[in-house]
């Protein structure tokens, strides 16, 4: 669970971002909004605006790339998914292999039986003498 909680660190600071990003973008519309806007205070949230948003798109990015990994099976840190897929599918082919072991065995047991009710049943005869 530590390593689930490390994982949506990220996810928790870009969704930080966003809401600074939304906040700046709000701060510089209100600035602009005012009879006489100060240029300068809407620039600068302008450009922090810009600046976070650049930062919530390389982080998504990144965040992107590494579920790329994962759902594609590529070894990489901090992931078992390629392990715990291995093992299901190691898990389903002895389940198959232990079912056709009992489908053999029974066929096995019913052709034993089936010889024995033979050797059982079968009668000899002497061959017939020439006259």
């Amino acid at each position: 669970m530590a390593s689930s909680g490390k994982q949506l660190q990220p996810l928790e600071k870009i969704e930080g971002n966003i809401a600074a990003a939304m906040q700046s973008a709000g701060q510089a519309l209100q600035e602009l909004s005012k009879d006489k806007p100060a240029l300068k205070h809407a620039e600068s949230h302008t450009s922090s605006f810009i600046k976070t948003l650049q930062e919530v798109e390389n982080a998504l990015t990144q965040q992107i790339n590494y579920l790329m990994q994962v759902t594609t099976a590529q070894p990489h840190e901090g992931s078992c998914y390629s392990a715990t897929k291995e093992l299901q599918m190691a898990m389903h082919r002895s389940e198959h292999v232990k079912s056709r072991l009992s489908e053999l065995e029974k066929l096995k047991q019913e052709h034993l039986r089936l010889k024995q009710q033979a050797g059982m049943t079968r009668t000899y005869s002497l061959p017939e003498q020439s006259r």
